[in-house]
C-alpha cells in the first residue's frame, strides 16, 4: 500500500516537471530589457561641533541631599522605632483593612480586623497599617491609632485615624 502510494507521488511530481515554460521565459527576458538599476549617492556627513563639558565640578543634581528635602535640627518631633519587629498588619495600607466585629474578655475589647481573606485579632498597642499606626484605643463600633508620617519637609508629624466597624 505504501509502495503504491509512493510510486503515484512521484509519477505525478515527475509529469509536472517536463515543461519548459517558453513563453515565460520570453516575457521575463523582454520586461527586463533596458532596465538599469541606480542607486542615490549617499548624503554628505556633516561634522557636529564639540561642546566641552563644564559642569564636571559643580554638583551632581542626582545626588541624596539635593532629592531629600532639608533636614532641621531637631529631627521634628516623635520618630517611628524603626529597629521594632512589625506586626503582620503593617503590610496592608489602612484603607484596606476592614474592621468587621470586636470581642469583650472582661474589660478588655479586641476588635477583629479582616486584612484581605485572613482575619487577626488587635488590641491596645498593636500596629496596624502602613504609616506605623499604633492603636490607642478599641471600642465595639471603631478602632482609634495614631500614625506617624512625614511632612513636606521631613519632620515626623502624629496623625490621629480610625477604623470603623464594617456591615454587611
Amino acid at each position: 500500500m505504501k509502495k503504491t502510494a509512493i510510486l503515484l507521488m512521484s509519477g505525478l511530481l515527475a509529469a509536472c516537471g517536463g515543461g519548459q515554460h517558453e513563453d515565460i521565459k520570453a516575457w521575463m527576458k523582454a520586461s527586463t530589457q533596458g532596465l538599469k538599476g541606480k542607486v542615490a549617492p549617499l548624503p554628505e556627513v556633516k561634522p557636529f561641533a564639540m561642546i566641552a563639558y563644564e559642569a564636571a565640578a559643580l554638583a551632581s543634581p542626582f545626588e541624596a541631599r539635593r532629592l531629600e528635602p532639608a533636614k532641621k535640627a531637631g529631627g521634628g518631633g516623635s520618630q517611628p522605632d524603626l529597629d521594632r519587629r512589625r506586626e503582620p498588619l503593617e503590610a496592608f495600607p489602612l484603607e484596606s483593612l476592614k474592621m468587621i466585629g470586636s470581642i469583650a474578655r472582661g474589660k478588655v475589647v479586641i476588635a477583629i480586623v479582616q486584612a484581605d481573606r485572613n482575619v487577626y485579632h488587635v488590641r491596645p498597642g498593636n500596629y496596624v497599617g502602613q504609616n506605623f499606626g499604633l492603636v490607642t484605643d478599641v471600642g465595639e463600633t471603631q478602632l482609634k491609632l495614631k500614625e506617624l508620617v512625614q511632612d513636606s519637609s521631613g519632620d515626623w508629624v502624629e496623625r490621629v485615624s480610625s477604623l470603623q466597624l464594617q456591615e454587611k
